[in-house]
C-alpha cells in the first residue's frame, strides 16, 4: 500500500512538532533530518515545511482555538501525540486557506491519533476538531450572513 503525499507529509510534520514539544528541539532542524534521513520526494518535502512553516507562524492562534475547544485538558496535560496532532488540523482547518476540505483534514487527523496515540486519541482529536469546525462553520455563515 502506497502513502499519499499529503500523509506522508503529515506524519512527518507531527513527529517534528511531537519532538519539538517533549524534545525542545528545533521542528524545523528535527523536520529537515527527517527529510534527509527518509529520503521523502520533493513533493512531500514541499508539503511537509509549507505545513510545519504555517503551525510555526500561527502557533499561538492555534492553541488559543485548542484552549478553547478543550478546555477539561489544558496543554500542559495534554498528550504530546495528541497535541501535535491536533495543531497541524487545526492549521489546515482554519488557516490553510481551504487548501485541504476540512472533513479531510479531520479525518486525517483522526487516522493519525488512531495510529501514533493511545487507545481513546481518535475520540478525543475527533471531539476536539469537531467543535472548532462547528465554531468556523457557525462564524463564516455569521458573517455571510450579517453582509447581506
Amino acid at each position: 500500500m502506497t502513502i499519499s503525499v499529503r500523509h506522508q507529509a503529515r506524519i512527518l510534520v507531527m513527529q517534528a512538532l511531537y519532538e519539538w514539544d517533549s524534545a525542545d528541539h528545533d521542528p524545523v532542524v528535527a523536520l529537515e533530518r527527517q527529510l534527509r534521513e527518509r529520503g521523502v520526494a520533493a513533493r512531500v518535502a514541499e508539503f511537509a515545511r509549507s505545513l510545519l512553516g504555517g503551525v510555526q507562524a500561527q502557533l499561538q492562534q492555534i492553541d488559543d482555538h485548542l484552549a478553547i475547544a478543550a478546555p477539561q485538558r489544558p496543554l500542559t496535560q495534554m498528550a504530546r501525540v495528541e497535541k501535535a496532532i491536533l495543531r497541524l488540523a487545526i492549521f489546515e482547518i482554519l488557516y490553510n486557506n481551504n487548501a485541504v476540505p476540512s472533513r479531510a483534514a479531520i479525518n486525517e487527523a483522526i487516522e493519525l491519533a488512531k495510529t501514533y496515540g493511545s487507545e481513546n486519541s481518535g475520540r478525543f482529536v475527533n471531539g476536539v476538531l469537531g467543535t472548532i469546525f462547528s465554531h468556523a462553520e457557525s462564524s463564516v455563515s455569521d458573517n455571510t450572513t450579517s453582509r447581506k
